[in-house]
């Protein structure tokens, strides 16, 4: 992986997980996900501008279909993800979303997309997953005495074992439809993750409409946070395209869970999240992990 690709990997990690962190602060739902949306509309539009918009009338209908397909999928990715937050801890429910994606983009990447990972690749990869899967399970989930083990702890932690892992589709299935647009297609990624963006507008209206009158008390307590995600998530995300049109997607996938780092740091400081030596350890191997898969040739 180029210094240039892994420099931008790692400053979206950071990104990534700080809007997260206020994303599992919010406790939001479908209100939280459009207004996180109408936020990315407003606030990104003058980038969109800056950019310009002349490389528009050149998308044909593939451009435009990879447009709405990664918008279906990245609003059922944000909603899986605030379901995950909503009934479980964020080191558990990140950890299992962001090991689970890569897995399986990668070997999407591998088998559909005709990339290479090699031994080192394959040891990276095993290491990032290996060590977000033992932040997310801990000693605790494997426990056989009842005495040892909280019931509703338990519970929790399963639930967002199941939330993270369908997350983790999700974004198997976004990062390898806008992996295709800006590599294959030669998409701008500002202007690719924009308009992916405006689609989930229309999308989410109707469940929002169905529940109107929740909608302003939810925006009157969560705008801040909304406020964060909508500056942050399409910054960390465009990041990453711009990642990979510099490198494989099979390195660029696993390399964006350095963000585990960061987020092991906010889950144990500053959500009070316990275990956290297990969670450091997790960490430590998914460096190594990344490491490897920087190198790998």
């Amino acid at each position: 992986m180029p210094a240039s690709a892994l420099a931008l990997v790692v400053a979206a990690a950071l990104i990534h997980a700080l809007w997260n962190f206020a994303a599992k602060k919010a406790q939001g739902n479908h209100h939280f996900a459009c207004m996180t949306a109408l936020g990315v509309s407003l606030l990104w539009l003058p980038a969109v501008f800056v950019v310009g918009l002349d490389e528009l009338p050149g998308w044909g209908w593939r451009a435009w279909i990879a447009t709405a397909a990664s918008a279906v999928v990245h609003l059922a990715y944000f909603n899986a993800l605030l379901a995950g937050y909503r009934a479980a801890d964020m080191t558990v429910v990140y950890p299992v979303a962001r090991g689970s994606g890569p897995l399986l983009s990668s070997l999407v990447a591998v088998l559909l997309l005709g990339e290479h990972l090699g031994l080192g690749g394959a040891l990276g990869l095993a290491g990032v997953v290996g060590g977000i899967l033992l932040m997310a399970a801990g000693p605790a989930f494997f426990a056989k005495d009842a005495a040892s083990a909280d019931p509703e702890r338990q519970r929790r932690r399963k639930l967002g074992i199941a939330w993270g892992a369908l997350t983790g589709a999700t974004i198997a299935a976004y990062s390898v439809i806008d992996g295709y647009a800006v590599k294959v297609l030669a998409l701008s990624p500002i202007l690719y993750d924009y308009f992916c963006n405006l689609l989930r507008v229309p999308v989410s209206l109707p469940a929002v409409l169905r529940d109107r009158a929740a909608f302003l008390p939810a925006l009157r307590r969560q705008w801040k946070h909304a406020l964060v995600v909508a500056i942050g998530s399409p910054a960390a995300y465009i990041l990453v395209l711009y990642a990979m049109k510099l490198a494989p997607l099979s390195r660029v996938a696993p390399a964006r869970e350095l963000s585990m780092l960061f987020a092991a740091l906010i889950g144990g400081q500053l959500l009070g999240e316990g275990e956290r030596g297990w969670r450091i350890a997790g960490a430590a191997l998914i460096a190594l992990g990344v490491a490897a898969l920087a190198v790998a040739r």
